[in-house]
Formats: C-alpha cells, sequence, structure tokens
C-alpha cells in the first residue's frame, strides 16, 4: 500500500518529498493536488473518502494517507 500511494504522489507531484510529515505544510500538496489525490486514491483503493477526511492531518504524510485509506477499507 505504502508504494502505490509513493507512487501516486510522485506522479502527481514533482519533486516530491516522501519523507515528509509536512507534505501539506511545505506546499508538496495544494488544495489542488488534495482533490486529484483523493480522486486517485478512490481509485487505486476502491475506497470513497468522505469530505470530513480532507484535512491536513490526513495529507501530511504517507503514513496519515495509509492510516486514512485502511480507515476507509475497514468500512467497505
Amino acid at each position: 500500500m505504502t508504494e502505490k500511494i509513493e507512487q501516486i504522489l510522485q506522479n502527481l507531484v514533482a519533486g516530491i518529498d516522501l519523507s515528509s510529515k509536512a507534505l501539506v505544510d511545505e506546499g508538496f500538496i495544494t488544495s489542488i493536488t488534495m482533490i486529484q489525490l483523493v480522486c486517485e486514491l478512490d481509485i487505486a483503493f476502491d475506497i470513497k473518502i468522505t469530505f470530513n477526511a480532507i484535512t491536513r492531518e490526513n495529507f501530511n504524510s504517507v503514513d496519515a494517507m495509509e492510516k486514512m485509506v485502511k480507515s476507509f477499507q475497514k468500512q467497505a
């Protein structure tokens, strides 16, 4: 799962620092990128990320995204 999330991020954001724990705070993920990322994660993992889950905390690191995706997979 980590590799898939990292691949999606690399495809969306050139030069992204995947080890960062502040992807949103450092400007790697913008509001537009976040919407694209939500769509890509929905498709890749067959989930539906809700509006309430679109927060800085859930997208600030690969680990946070993985945790969020797993939570949505459990709900399915």
